[in-house]
Protein backbone atom coordinates (compact mmCIF):
# COMPACT_ATOMS: atom_id res chain seq x y z
CA UNK A 1 0.00 0.00 0.00
CA UNK A 2 3.03 2.22 0.82
CA UNK A 3 4.18 2.29 -2.99
CA UNK A 4 0.81 3.28 -3.90
CA UNK A 5 0.27 6.17 -1.36
CA UNK A 6 4.17 6.92 -3.00
CA UNK A 7 3.74 7.65 -6.65
CA UNK A 8 0.27 9.23 -5.43
CA UNK A 9 1.89 11.59 -3.49
CA UNK A 10 5.05 12.10 -6.85
CA UNK A 11 1.73 12.79 -8.99
CA UNK A 12 0.31 15.27 -7.16
CA UNK A 13 3.73 17.16 -6.35
CA UNK A 14 4.53 16.75 -10.03
CA UNK A 15 0.87 18.39 -10.55
CA UNK A 16 0.07 15.26 -13.24
CA UNK A 17 -3.57 14.75 -13.46
CA UNK A 18 -4.65 11.47 -12.94
CA UNK A 19 -7.58 8.85 -12.41
CA UNK A 20 -7.82 5.57 -9.85
CA UNK A 21 -9.31 2.18 -11.51
CA UNK A 22 -9.94 -0.91 -10.20
CA UNK A 23 -10.03 -3.97 -13.45
CA UNK A 24 -8.60 -6.38 -11.11
CA UNK A 25 -8.87 -7.81 -7.30
CA UNK A 26 -5.37 -7.75 -6.14
CA UNK A 27 -4.84 -4.25 -8.20
CA UNK A 28 -5.52 -0.59 -8.28
CA UNK A 29 -5.22 1.31 -11.73
CA UNK A 30 -3.47 4.40 -12.04
CA UNK A 31 -3.77 5.98 -15.22
CA UNK A 32 -2.10 9.62 -16.39
CA UNK A 33 -2.45 11.32 -19.46
CA UNK A 34 0.68 13.78 -19.89
CA UNK A 35 1.92 15.20 -23.67
CA UNK A 36 1.58 12.49 -26.48
CA UNK A 37 1.45 9.74 -23.79
CA UNK A 38 -0.88 7.65 -21.65
CA UNK A 39 0.76 5.97 -19.11
CA UNK A 40 -0.80 3.00 -17.04
CA UNK A 41 0.50 1.68 -14.07
CA UNK A 42 -1.36 -1.64 -12.05
CA UNK A 43 0.02 -0.98 -8.51
CA UNK A 44 -0.46 -4.66 -6.83
CA UNK A 45 -1.66 -5.97 -3.77
CA UNK A 46 2.14 -6.84 -2.68
CA UNK A 47 3.40 -3.57 -3.88
CA UNK A 48 4.94 -4.01 -6.63
CA UNK A 49 4.17 -2.10 -10.01
CA UNK A 50 3.51 -3.10 -13.94
CA UNK A 51 3.56 -0.15 -16.21
CA UNK A 52 1.84 0.11 -19.97
CA UNK A 53 3.30 3.30 -22.17
CA UNK A 54 1.11 4.13 -24.63
CA UNK A 55 2.85 7.25 -27.35
CA UNK A 56 0.85 8.73 -29.76
CA UNK A 57 -0.79 11.63 -31.53
CA UNK A 58 -3.36 13.89 -29.81
CA UNK A 59 -4.52 15.92 -32.87
CA UNK A 60 -8.52 15.40 -32.82
CA UNK A 61 -10.14 13.10 -35.27
CA UNK A 62 -12.83 14.76 -37.01
CA UNK A 63 -14.12 11.74 -38.77
CA UNK A 64 -16.76 10.02 -37.13
CA UNK A 65 -16.04 6.41 -39.38
CA UNK A 66 -12.85 6.02 -36.95
CA UNK A 67 -15.17 5.98 -33.78
CA UNK A 68 -17.68 3.18 -35.83
CA UNK A 69 -14.99 1.58 -36.65
CA UNK A 70 -13.09 1.29 -32.78
CA UNK A 71 -16.40 0.57 -31.24
CA UNK A 72 -17.30 -2.09 -33.73
CA UNK A 73 -14.01 -3.67 -33.71
CA UNK A 74 -14.16 -4.16 -29.78
CA UNK A 75 -17.44 -5.63 -29.58
CA UNK A 76 -17.84 -8.46 -27.85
Amino acid sequence: MDNLFNLLDRLDAANIYYTLGRNRSDTVLVTMTVVGMRVEIDVFRDGHMEMCVFCGSESPIENSDVLDEIIKSNSS
